[in-house]
Formats: C-alpha cells, sequence, structure tokens
C-alpha cells in the first residue's frame, strides 16, 4: 500500500516574508540547499511560521528549482515572484543579509509555492 499524504516540512520566515506568502504574492521562496532541504519535492507541504509565534500558513511545493546562487536564481525566477515589493538589486542584498556567503556556496533553491487555503 502506498502512502499519498504529503509531507509536512515546518520552516521559519520572517515577518515581512510571510506576509507576502500568506497573502499569496510570493510564490517563490528562496532557501540554501542546505542538507535537510535536499530531498524536498513537488507535492510536500511547507508549514511557514513566523519565528517565535504561533502564526503559520501552509503552501504546496510546485517545483524546486537549483541554481548555483541567488543572482542566478533571480535572474531565472523574476524577482516579482520572490518579493513583488522589492526591485532586484534589494532583494540580492536581503537575501545576501540573511544568508552569507559560505551559506550561498551551497546552492540556492528557488521553491515554487501555492497558498493553501486555511480549512
Amino acid at each position: 500500500m502506498t502512502d499519498t499524504t504529503a509531507r509536512v516540512r515546518e520552516l521559519n520566515l520572517y515577518a515581512q516574508y510571510f506576509a507576502l506568502v500568506a497573502a499569496g504574492t510570493k510564490t517563490i521562496e528562496v532557501r540554501v540547499k542546505y542538507p535537510h532541504l535536499a530531498d524536498l519535492a513537488t507535492g510536500d507541504v511547507i508549514r511557514f511560521r513566523i519565528k517565535g509565534t504561533a502564526e503559520s500558513c501552509d503552501v504546496k511545493v510546485k517545483r524546486v528549482t537549483e541554481y548555483p546562487d541567488f543572482e542566478s536564481l533571480l535572474d531565472g525566477e523574476g524577482p516579482a515572484n520572490v518579493n513583488p515589493t522589492a526591485t532586484r538589486d534589494q532583494q540580492l542584498t536581503n537575501i545576501r543579509a540573511i544568508f552569507p556567503p559560505e551559506k550561498e556556496a551551497l546552492g540556492a533553491l528557488a521553491i515554487e509555492i501555492k497558498l493553501v487555503p486555511a480549512s
């Protein structure tokens, strides 16, 4: 018998990015290719939380694409899909403030997401 239940991952998000995800306007989440995300796949569910709060929202993973760095990711995915409220250069600065060069060197993941309506 096959288990068709989607895997649920819990990841933290800063409040400003959480708001964009919860509104459905942020459709690409940027992450570093950490080992614990290596098997993230289409159909998985990510439960985003604002760290230190109970506030959460669920998204379904539509696609995971690996890029060598954040610049390639923004160029490939389009900055408006990552953060519709900031320019490409602002986003690059913000992403690199979160993930320093040694983290970026692991590779960048573009995770295409779709908000799951609250039930």
